[in-house]
């Protein structure tokens, strides 16, 4: 077993079940790879088996190794006892390891101490190991003695390997059970998808984790929120939580730290493009979904299919940790911690926006950051924490079923330190990055904006000499919920979870992990950049666009909210909709008998062509009424509007 507890796995499965994506799809959010390949070359003859090889190559990322042992299958249990406490081994498969002992070339052979000798390596392996098997016995006995001779030594293999391993799945038809030491979580394996296409959210969890640590609570706006861990009544948390161990993710179960460029996945680089593709040839009346084409686009990219669906849950998580000093000058004293109250009791702008979007709202509480004209904001211990907490924070949405993180926060000093970082990565100026100070009273307070202005050119100053690589920039200048919203994003592009960003701290954390691993920024989409100075220079270093110009400025998150109803609308219409019939689209030539025929008949001859009733009114006939109203007079000439009049004429009465 590994150091720090991810399990050896045994991935078993019959032909063409999908094992082997299965087992690449475990270890897809290793930063390498060595794929230990057993099986030996295709004979000159045999095209078809060339081509299977062909395939698994084509799958492997250009990251991964790959290292064969079809020439010594002794050397097998070598490699995998003297492998690292930091590597990853993806061994496919063992039932080409069988064919290999087997072979006359390799006779005389103890198969028994052979496989004795593989368990034993198993049983020993310090890396990440995940290995691939045939599974036998569930047909009937071969007929030949060497297919009977394969069978024994590879059901005596799997069965010696499966003790040795700390976990052992089945997986049938592309489903996975787990059969040792249960079944957590059942799971599918994409059709055909290689490591830089199965969605981990889709696989099961990786078996041997740590159960995860409580986390701040997640509610449904409109129902009772939760009270924080550990606290009475609803009252506020003490802050220590971030820095609660955090559970063995995907990039630290290795033995490794989040650092500079890592190897994340990308979205799909033929759905987007094929997504838009396909709107043009839509059943619209009109010239299409113009700039929100985009969004269309980039769902289709992360979700890896041509027709995205629209995104059903989503969660929001509110970054709540203030910065001292001048960068939150002009800032009320507690207006930032009622704000995070507020949301965790489902009040606000920004539940109410939650609620009548079915999202989840989650208030997260960052590490509080120094003065940074003055110190350093957090220490490196801090920072990783941070970013440790951030990660597992993407890793509990994705496992929740979330299809899309919105990312806000409410900290007092956040746009200043958002501008920090900004200066410090994009060589911008803070008067440019940083907006206007507005009073509660909606009054311009220029003072507090020179203060502010003034505090990150101090920390500019102060750090001058020191490195500007991403871990730096968050101690030095960023602070703890730059750092976190920085460790969400590094999280969910592991999990291949798109993040809507909304204000000037996503923004920043985009930039910072630029250097950390440049995929993240591809799964980040910004709606509305709200008129932001900070916003506007992020993203177009960035490379994002904003969807949508609607300069809203509600609060970090509720701007993004506002606009999510507009974004799914237009991704089910896009989902729903047919191609138009002179592309093939299909529609009937003659109406639906059901619905009423509105169409005006032809004439049949004299008199009026219309079918409906005629209420123009009729010419006078002779004497008496003019109008077609029934006479509901008496006999005595009285009637509801009339008199009686006797026969000299005069009223009656």
């Amino acid at each position: 077993m590994s150091v720090d507890g991810w399990n050896t796995v045994l991935v078993l499965g019959g032909i063409r079940s999908g094992k082997s994506e299965f087992a690449e799809s475990l270890v897809a959010d290793a930063p390498t790879v060595r794929y230990v390949a057993t099986a030996a070359d295709a004979p000159a003859d045999d095209a078809e088996w060339a081509a299977r090889l062909a395939a698994h190559r084509a799958r492997r990322p250009e990251t991964w190794t790959t290292e064969e042992t079809a020439d010594d299958p002794r050397r097998l249990a070598d490699v995998i006892a003297s492998a690292g406490p930091n590597e990853t081994l993806l061994v496919d498969d063992l039932g080409g390891w069988a064919t290999v002992l087997l072979d006359p070339a390799h006779q005389p052979a103890d198969d028994t101490a052979t496989i004795a000798e593989l368990a034993a390596a198993v049983r020993s392996c310090a890396a990440r190991l995940v290995l691939v098997s045939p599974e036998v016995g569930l047909s009937l006995v071969p007929t030949t003695p060497l297919g009977r001779a394969f069978t024994d030594a590879l059901g005596a293999a799997n069965r010696a390997v499966a003790d040795a391993c700390d976990a052992v799945v089945l997986v049938v038809a592309g489903q996975a059970a787990w059969l040792k030491p249960g079944a957590p979580q059942p799971a599918t394996v994409p059709a055909q998808a290689g490591p830089a296409q199965a969605d981990p959210a889709m696989v099961a969890p990786a078996v041997g984790r740590a159960e995860p640590e409580p986390s701040p609570a997640v509610f449904t706006p409109g129902t009772p929120p939760p009270a924080a861990p550990g606290a009475a009544g609803g009252a506020e948390p003490d802050g220590t939580a971030w820095a609660a161990p955090t559970m063995a993710l995907p990039m630290v179960a290795t033995g490794l730290v989040i650092q500079p460029g890592m190897e994340l996945p990308m979205p799909d680089e033929y759905a987007g493009p094929q997504a838009i593709e396909r709107l043009a040839t839509l059943d619209l009346p009109g010239s299409g979904l113009g700039v929100l084409e985009r969004a269309v686009g980039f769902a289709a990219a992360t979700q890896g299919t041509a027709t995205p669906a629209p995104w059903g849950q989503v969660r929001v998580l509110l970054l709540h940790g203030d910065h001292f000093g001048d960068a939150a000058a002009g800032t009320v004293a507690g207006e930032s911690a009622r704000r995070a109250r507020q949301a965790r009791a489902g009040r606000g702008a920004l539940a109410r926006l939650a609620a009548e979007s079915g999202a989840e709202l989650q208030v997260v509480q960052a590490p509080a950051s120094a003065p940074m004209e003055a110190e350093p904001t957090l220490t490196g211990e801090q920072v990783e924490a941070a970013l440790r907490y951030g990660w597992r924070l993407a890793e509990e949405a994705a496992d929740a079923g979330v299809r899309l993180l919105v990312l806000g926060a409410c900290g007092a000093g956040t746009e200043a330190a958002a501008a920090a970082v900004l200066v410090a990565t994009a060589g911008a100026e803070a008067p440019a990055v940083l907006k206007r100070v507005v009073t509660d009273s909606g009054e311009i307070d220029d003072a507090a904006w020179m203060r502010r202005c003034a505090a990150v050119r101090d920390a500019l100053h102060r750090t001058r000499n020191s490195p500007r690589s991403a871990k730096d920039v968050l101690a030095e200048l960023g602070g703890g919920d730059v750092a976190v919203a920085t460790g969400v994003l590094l999280g969910a592009t592991a999990r291949r979870l798109p993040v809507m960003l909304d204000g000037p701290v996503g923004v920043a954390a985009a930039m910072v992990t630029r250097d950390l691993a440049g995929q993240a920024r591809h799964w980040c989409l910004l709606a509305d950049d709200g008129g932001h100075p900070a916003v506007r220079l992020g993203a177009d270093v960035l490379g994002l666009t904003p969807l949508l110009d609607l300069r809203l400025d509600l609060g970090e998150g509720a701007n993004a909210l506002a606009a999510l109803p507009l974004l799914r609308s237009v991704l089910a219409l896009a989902a729903a909709l047919p191609a138009h019939p002179s592309l093939g689209g299909g529609e009937d030539d003659e109406p639906d008998t059901d619905e009423p025929d509105f169409r005006e008949p032809e004439p049949a001859g004299p008199g009026p062509t219309s079918t409906e009733p005629d209420f123009r009114e009729p010419e006078p006939a002779g004497p008496g009424p003019t109008s077609t109203e029934p006479d509901f007079r008496a006999p005595d000439g009285t009637g509801p509007d009339t008199e009686p009049v006797d026969p000299s004429g005069r009223r009656a009465g």
